[in-house]
């Protein structure tokens, strides 16, 4: 999907739209100035570039060409994913930094884990909000990992170990918030303040505008990223259609229009984002210079294939995610 553009041309396009709503020029220039006035008052700063590049394309470079390799869920192919682990190898590897899922027990203890159940990953079952921290405790993480026998026992870590793992290990930390924008932003809030070295050697990441809004209140001193999937409402990751009724497919394929405009053009200026984490198939040498006119770095998901990661070093020059630092392999959805 193509961006439209920011200022002139952004209000433009809000005037146009609320226009043909309203039927009414008066009333559409008031309400097109008023989504002004609000992003002039509420609008976050970003991160100063300096300390963003320390974050973005840290010291320690893979192939000496400059760019960040970060390990998927901590590698996800290579390791079970979001474990200590998986940190530790990446480390191994050679990535840069690691992508960890921040989630939350039902007695509300921060962990490392994608999805809202335990079902998909560990030997449990049931959903994260009804699983207390000492129940996890007892879960295998690695009990579906394709290299199970190998790191049988695995635990699922806090998010404080996992940062401690990962800092011992001089890797840049990704946080993925999937949402609990209050919880994620308070807990995050106490790592920083706990773990200064933080401020410039990770950052937080949401598809959720909202977290990444919270965050910069809770701390405007972090460095963040809105992540983006063109057509996520309608579509599943692998592109299956999420509805099997057409109205509403198209209703939301609609909703995933306006998304697209409002992450390019509105919510990164709002939250004072430093980068914008983009599914790779959005990804050009122009798609690098909308983002760099602007002072945000992209960073490209999921890249897996030898062919793709050459492009990403050698033409746009930006990093990306992936899941494997030792071979191709299919993407972890």
């Amino acid at each position: 999907m193509l961006p439209i553009g920011d200022g002139f041309g952004c209000f433009s396009v809000v005037f146009l739209v609320l226009l043909l709503g309203t039927r009414s020029p008066l009333c559409s220039t008031v309400l097109t100035a008023s989504v002004y006035l609000f992003l002039l008052m509420f609008r976050y700063q970003a991160v100063p570039v300096s300390r963003t590049r320390q974050v973005l394309r840290p010291g320690r470079r893979v192939a000496g060409i400059g760019i960040s390799v970060i390990a998927h869920r901590g590698g996800a192919h290579d390791a079970p994913e979001n474990t200590l682990a998986a940190i530790r190898k990446a480390s191994e590897n050679g990535a840069t930094g690691v992508e960890l899922d921040l989630e939350f027990t039902a007695d509300g203890v921060a962990i490392l884990m994608h999805d809202s159940t335990v079902d998909r990953t560990t030997n449990g079952t049931g959903p994260l909000s009804q699983l207390t921290y000492t129940d996890i405790q007892k879960l295998d993480a690695a009990a579906k990992h394709r290299l199970w026998n190998i790191y049988h026992g695995e635990k699922v870590p806090t998010l404080e170990e996992a940062i401690e793992e990962s800092l011992r290990n001089q890797l840049t930390i990704y946080f993925d918030v999937k949402g609990h924008a209050d919880e994620a932003a308070a807990a995050l809030k106490k790592m920083y303040q706990k773990y200064p070295t933080l401020y410039n050697s990770s950052i937080v990441c949401s598809f959720e505008p909202k977290v990444i809004y919270k965050m910069r209140q809770a701390d405007p001193s972090v460095v963040t990223a809105l992540t983006h999937r063109p057509w996520s409402l309608s579509h599943l990751g692998d592109g299956t259609p999420r509805f099997n009724s057409l109205s509403k497919h198209y209703w939301f394929m609609l909703l995933d229009v306006l998304l697209d405009w409002s992450h390019h053009s509105l919510l990164w200026n709002l939250c004072g984002v430093s980068a914008f984490i983009m599914q790779k198939n959005y990804i050009s040498q122009e798609y690098v210079r909308f983002w760099e006119s602007r002072g945000v770095e992209v960073v490209g998901w999921t890249i897996n294939n030898l062919a793709e990661k050459e492009y990403y070093q050698n033409v746009l020059g930006c990093g990306y995610i992936t899941d494997s630092l030792l071979e191709d392999c299919e993407p972890h959805y």
